[in-house]
């Protein structure tokens, strides 16, 4: 009896290994087509490090924008659509408004790969952004961001009373704020929206990164780009991964999954920042769209406007969600920025050396039999 009682013993352990080391197979949604970066190279990358990483018990499957869509994003990963998404706080502000608090400081991002780790960074330690994803049924695994925004419209941007009454595609609520203090109207809208909006004269131009003139087929549509000192889109959650998936994995596998996703964020990063910029501005001076040199008046308003955005977020963090330490995590974010810019200066913001730091400055600090889960 106690020898049968072995062997049934010994068979369920084999099981369960067995079943332990079977590949998972997550779907994924980078809610964008395969030319934008998040497609082609983060979620394309993270695919192909998922097993890496695992040693082959982790796969994914990449579903297309037309299953899940930006706007859609929180619901697919709630409801399971969708296991890991490209989650975007800016557009759901009331859902996550400590997240959103760097997202409100875009306008004085200036170096891409520093700003993505401050980013991940400051979300891993916030408790307030912890909860909030968890409260969403979510779990952060790092962040990315663009090359610098662009004023890219139909007619000529030089000075300020250019941009009087022109109507300004915006991506979130800073780039509203500036074009609203230059006299433009500024159109909320999602970034799949603009082109359309642009060649039915819906709209004027956008202020997005030079490289949507490749990713969203803009080239077609665009007379001019004013280079300007506009900051960046860098309040992502570039893979938010569903709870349920996430409470289902190991320590070991969630460790894994980190491990992809921090190097498929540095790769994105580098591609939408130092690979695509001189992609679309070949594409650009092909099409004959006319590069338009600012006046210098232009800039420093823009860059005293920028300089009032800490303050400005922090009196929004107050009044819109209450939360009462916005200047003193605004700071803390900052100095972040401050400490990751010299590290991304150091390595010459390459990609492979950025996601060794983070991996040793933030992830490595990380006890994944908790993180993510109920606090």
């Amino acid at each position: 009896m106690m020898h049968f009682k072995t062997l049934t013993g010994l068979a369920l352990m084999a099981s369960l290994a067995a079943f332990s080391a079977e590949a998972r197979d997550l779907r994924l949604a980078p809610a964008a087509p395969p030319a934008h970066p998040a497609n082609g190279v983060m979620y394309v990358n993270f695919a192909k490090y998922l097993p890496e990483e695992s040693d082959g018990r982790l796969t994914g499957t990449i579903l297309g924008p037309e299953v899940v869509n930006l706007g859609q994003m929180k619901d697919a990963l709630q409801s399971q659509v969708a296991e890991v998404g490209n989650l975007l706080p800016l557009y759901f502000p009331a859902d996550f408004p400590n997240m959103a608090l760097t997202g409100e400081l875009s306008l004085m991002g200036t170096n891409s790969q520093a700003t993505a780790a401050a980013v991940t960074e400051y979300t891993v330690f916030c408790e307030p952004c912890q909860k909030e994803m968890r409260d969403n049924g979510l779990v952060f695994l790092g962040s990315g961001a663009s090359d610098l925004y662009e004023f890219m419209t139909t007619k000529p941007v030089k000075t300020a009373d250019d941009l009087k009454g022109l109507r300004l595609r915006s991506g979130g609520a800073p780039w509203g704020r500036l074009a609203e203090n230059f006299g433009a109207v500024p159109a909320q809208m999602s970034v799949f929206d603009q082109f359309e909006a642009v060649s039915q004269g819906v709209i004027d131009g956008t202020m997005a990164s030079v490289a949507d003139l490749i990713s969203f087929r803009m080239v077609e549509v665009i007379k001019y780009i004013t280079y300007v000192p506009i900051g960046m889109y860098e309040s992502t959650s570039n893979f938010a991964t569903s709870t349920m998936t996430w409470d289902s994995l190991s320590p070991e596998d969630r460790a894994a999954m980190v491990r992809a996703a921090n190097r498929a964020n540095t790769d994105f990063t580098h591609r939408w920042s130092a690979e695509m910029p001189a992609e679309a501005e070949a594409a650009a001076a092909e099409a004959g769209i006319e590069v338009v040199e600012p006046d210098a008046s232009l800039v420093e308003a823009i860059q005293e406007f920028v300089s009032t955005e800490p303050a400005t977020a922090a009196e929004l963090a107050k009044s819109n969600f209450g939360i009462e330490d916005g200047s003193a995590r605004i700071d803390e974010f900052l100095k972040l920025v401050d400490k990751w810019t010299a590290i991304a200066e150091e390595v010459d913001n390459d990609p492979v050396a950025m996601a060794e730091k983070i991996q040793a400055e933030v992830w490595d600090k990380v006890d994944y039999a908790t993180y993510g889960t109920a606090m």
